[in-house]
């Protein structure tokens, strides 16, 4: 079995994360942008994966990345203005945006270094129940929230196709 150094694939999931955020937000194809969205959502998950986080990772990946990155997809391939070649995107407000990202970056990066106690990380291994625990607070302490959530998303959904719904007159 290949051993790989933890460092190495954390620092290669974050590269992979930053540049395919970026790319979503300066790609001019609105198509592109929602792949390098899911190529974004999938790192995210190999990091969960790094942090012994299994249950995270599995559920970033069924709902971010099989639902809300595919519905995505699925949007913007049957949205057919979408295909018109005079639709031109621009942004007339890409340096107040810079800068404000700039502000929000020197905001985080003070916060997390004035602000954070940074713990040792645990010699002890995780519990090998940790997603037994989580389905045995959902379906017990958290069954109300958990419903609510599954009732604002079918809402939701509703919505969604009840706005893309063309009426034929």
């Amino acid at each position: 079995m290949l051993e790989v150094d933890g460092g190495i694939v954390f620092w290669i999931l974050s590269f992979v994360i930053l540049v395919s955020g970026f790319m979503v937000v300066s790609l001019k194809n609105v198509f592109h942008c929602a792949l390098a969205l899911v190529l974004c959502l999938f790192t995210v998950a190999g990091l969960y994966i790094l942090l012994d986080a299994e249950f995270l990772a599995a559920a970033q990946v069924l709902i971010y990345v099989g639902a809300v990155a595919i519905l995505l997809i699925f949007a913007v391939m049957l949205t057919s203005k979408l295909a018109d070649k005079r639709i031109t995107q621009s942004n007339e407000q890409a340096l107040v945006g810079f800068f404000i990202c700039a502000l929000f970056a020197v905001a985080a990066y003070l916060l997390i270094k004035f602000n954070t106690i940074w713990y040792p990380l645990a010699k002890s291994a995780l519990p090998s129940d940790n997603i037994l625990t989580i389905g045995k607070y959902l379906m017990t302490e958290f069954m109300l929230p958990f419903e609510v959530v599954s009732i604002l998303l079918v809402a939701a959904l509703i919505g969604a196709i009840a706005l893309a719904r063309t009426e034929k007159s």
